[in-house]
């Protein structure tokens, strides 16, 4: 029981974790068309803040999931938040000397916190607990995730767009005086709320270093049938587990989907046949579209428990298609809330395949976790993808490019993952 209560009280440190770091990546949501307006950027080098941060997960994840192999998931959780407070105090910087590239640097280390907090926190879900509730366990963890994704994009409209970027033709028309103020307000548009956070991300890593987490080995509960140990063992390299390298193609697709839409949000509703809203008007419905991710993570933890993973992933990829085609042939509301409504269905993807890819691979977990964040990456290149399709087809037909992603989440569902790790037997 004791045991258990630990267990229970590690879930809940790693909580905040999942909710910080799905707060900073929905926070880009609102960096890019507030940048993309400062710097008059075209979408595709609008969409190198989304390339800049999810960029650390390819060169980044590999690395720390060595470092996690030699100081353990609590110290990689603790490191995570430090680096990523020490990212946002360079958007200090940054936003004062107004230099695009300073931004992306700042995110790039912001990231790589992150992408530590990813490897470590991640399957320490999973391991901390029956392996046939792992799926479960991670969407509960996830919804906590998406609770952070869905407040952000609130705290940055206020915080960020509410400060509108001034025209060309006003700029001409201000005097120096105005300028330098006008140049003070931008930057402490976004210098605040990442202050703000810097402070918050350091307390959170202190206050975990001194919180007693279960000290756990990456394979101890992993437990498995004597045939399945057997499988496992004639498997000596990662690459030989079939369900794992599939799981990181529809890790990689799915980042990239569900970022690309977002990223694209706060432009697609300005547009005069969609909703023909302001940015800081259309911010407030990027927070809609993540809360949808957030309530159907918790819905999610629940029918987990009740049905197969690899069902609902099925359902959900389906789902997801339907309303991303609706929005490209559709307009006004009904293109609005269907591509808003995607959110909802892309809830339980992220911890439902990092499950299934993970599952079964014992001592290669730590590696495993590594190369499910790298996949991660995707959210660099999708989102770039969709912006140089939108720059040439235009912002609502690139949204062929979740559709594409989505359609291999749904071979995953239904045929990518192993059968052979008793996934039929959920209530076990």
């Amino acid at each position: 029981m004791s045991q258990e209560r630990s267990y229970r009280s590690a879930i809940a440190v790693l909580i905040f974790a999942f909710f910080m770091w799905g707060f900073l990546t929905a926070l880009n949501d609102i960096l890019v068309p507030h940048l993309k307006a400062i710097f008059n950027l075209d979408y595709a080098k609008a969409m190198l803040v989304q390339f800049c941060f999810f960029i650390t997960y390819g060169l980044m994840s590999i690395p720390m999931a060595k470092l996690i192999s030699k100081i353990g998931y609590k110290a990689g959780v603790v490191l995570g938040f430090v680096i990523a407070g020490l990212g946002c105090l360079l958007f200090l910087p940054a936003a004062a000397m107004k230099i695009y590239g300073a931004f992306l640097f700042g995110l790039f280390i912001l990231a790589s916190g992150i992408v530590l907090l990813q490897v470590a926190a991640n399957p320490y879900v999973t391991l901390l607990g029956r392996p046939e509730t792992a799926s479960r366990r991670l969407t509960l963890a996830q919804a906590f995730n998406s609770l952070g994704t869905t407040l952000a994009p609130w705290f940055g409209a206020v915080l960020i767009l509410s400060v509108a970027v001034k025209s060309t033709a006003e700029l001409n028309s201000m005097s120096v005086a105005q300028l330098q103020a006008y140049d003070q307000t931008l930057a402490y548009a976004i210098q605040k709320p990442y202050l703000i956070l810097a402070i918050v991300m350091l307390i959170i890593g202190l206050l975990i270093a001194f919180i007693p987490l279960p000290k756990m080995l990456h394979h101890e509960r992993q437990n498995i049938t004597i045939s399945q140990l057997q499988s496992t063992r004639e498997r000596s390299s990662i690459w030989k587990y079939k369900h794992f390298l599939l799981g990181c193609v529809a890790i990689f697709v799915y980042v990239g989907a569900e970022v690309a839409i977002g990223s694209f949000l706060v432009s697609y509703l300005m547009q005069p046949n969609i909703a023909n809203y302001t940015a800081e008007h259309a911010a407030d419905y990027v927070a809609v579209y993540w809360g949808g991710a957030l309530i159907g993570r918790f819905i999610g933890s629940y029918l987990l428990g009740k049905i197969n993973p690899p069902k609902i992933l099925t359902v959900h990829a389906v789902l997801a298609i339907v309303l991303v085609l609706t929005t490209i042939f559709s307009q006004g509301t009904l293109a609005m809330w269907s591509i808003l409504a995607v959110g909802l269905f892309n809830s339980v993807m992220f911890p439902t395949i990092f499950s299934l890819a993970i599952r079964g691979l014992g001592k290669h977990t730590p590696s495993g976790s590594g190369m499910l964040c790298v996949a991660i990456v995707g959210g660099a290149f999708i989102p770039l993808l969709q912006g140089l399709l939108a720059d040439r087809i235009g912002i609502q037909m690139a949204f062929i490019i979740p559709v594409i992603c989505y359609l291999f989440i749904l071979y995953y569902g239904i045929k990518g993952y192993d059968k052979s790790f008793g996934l039929v037997d959920v209530k076990a």
